[in-house]
């Protein structure tokens, strides 16, 4: 069963999002996105300072599987990427919700906070109720 963390807010694209104590937020893709995907070969990363509206692919992730676009979860810039993921991409699954996070970003896009899921309704939309 895939792990859903219930202080974590999700999009239906299976990405995660949680605020950090610097008021960024942390994004990555969740348990049962990297579990779908299989053995992660590859991330692609946004460059620090592009911005993305909510929606918008801002990378993508390779695995043995397939390629998955990622998209951003709400608006906002990118402040830092996990550079590690470069030469370490199976960091996605070994710890999707550590230290296999993707970006961090800023934003002011409060509203649209609101429309993520919660665990919960996560849950529901993978069908692990």
């Amino acid at each position: 069963m895939s792990d859903v963390p219930e202080n974590l807010k999700f999009t239906k694209d299976h990405e995660w999002l949680v605020q950090d104590c610097d008021n960024s937020f942390v994004v990555g893709i969740t348990d049962h996105a990297q579990d779908s995907l299989g053995d992660v070969t590859f991330v692609e990363l946004p460059e620090i300072g592009t911005s993305f509206s909510r929606g918008e692919v801002f990378g993508v992730v390779e695995s043995v599987k397939a390629a998955s676009d990622l998209y951003m979860p709400v608006g906002g810039e990118i402040l830092e990427v996990n550079e590690e993921l470069g030469d370490s991409p199976e960091k996605l699954n070994q710890s999707p919700y550590g230290y296999g996070w993707i970006i961090k970003i800023k934003s002011n896009a409060s509203e649209e906070l609101s429309s993520l899921l919660t665990a919960d309704q996560y849950k529901e939309e993978i069908g692990k109720t």
